[in-house]
């Protein structure tokens, strides 16, 4: 039998120490509380994230090891700009926060069901709107052709989803979100839990406590809060 914390629904910032995280399912830490934005953003400070299906309690946890981007080590390469020739895609940041939101929880791979719950869904949405989950958009003409979402705190960008709906599409809007973080000298994106797709990427994994260690300095950065969609698309397809 699994015994898991139940987060106190009137303290949001209070969270079990993540090091305490179960092994087995990894990283399993709690379980309750709620998605409001106070609690979202203790979380993610803390390097807790929420996931959970439909008909299941929301559930918290910090995996050993950690998904991670370096946005130095992040570029549209050849293969890339290959596979982009002669398309006229565009990049934004912040133009199509739900749209994205949306197409991340799509059904994919035969898969009928989702993670991302209309809970979920809400919840980034008012985070988006307080200025904290920001999204990165890319566009055929009017069509959204790929995309991610994330929330940011501090000078950390904690990556939550990304889709395509045409290949090469979450490829560039990874590769645009690392250029512009890079610009302003923000050096991690989380992604989570490693799978063959973001290894492939370019995702290294790194030990839980030297993430939460890195993330206490990143965290307590000034970072950018508001819409981020005044800047300028970060990479040109070509």
């Amino acid at each position: 039998m699994i015994r898991l914390p139940l987060l106190d629904s009137a303290v949001p910032e209070r969270f079990p120490d993540p090091r305490d995280a179960l092994r087995e399912p990894n990283g399993l830490l709690a379980f309750g509380g709620d998605l409001s934005p106070a609690r979202l953003l203790a979380a993610y400070g803390q390097g807790i994230f929420p996931w959970y299906g439909e008909d299941e309690p929301i559930l918290w946890w910090s995996p050993d090891p950690r998904c991670v981007f370096r946005t130095e080590a992040l570029h549209a390469n050849r293969s890339l700009r290959r596979q982009l020739r002669g398309k006229a895609w565009r990049v934004s940041v912040d133009r199509a926060f739900e749209e994205v939101v949306r197409a991340c929880a799509a059904p994919r791979d035969g898969h009928a069901g989702t993670w991302i719950v209309p809970e979920m869904m809400d919840a980034y949405v008012a985070l988006h709107r307080l200025g904290h989950a920001h999204s990165v958009e890319v566009w055929d003409d009017a069509r959204l052709v790929g995309g991610l979402y994330g929330v940011a705190i501090g000078q950390l960008f904690c990556g939550e989803s990304m889709f395509s709906a045409e290949s090469g599409g979450s490829k560039l809007a990874l590769m645009s979100l690392a250029a512009l973080l890079r610009q302003w000298g923000w050096p991690l994106i989380d992604a989570q839990v490693a799978n063959a797709h973001t290894l492939g990427l370019g995702a290294e994994e790194m030990p839980r406590e030297s993430y939460l260690h890195a993330i206490v300095e990143l965290t307590a950065l000034p970072g950018r809060v508001g819409s981020w969609a005044s800047f300028a698309p970060p990479v040109q397809p070509g």
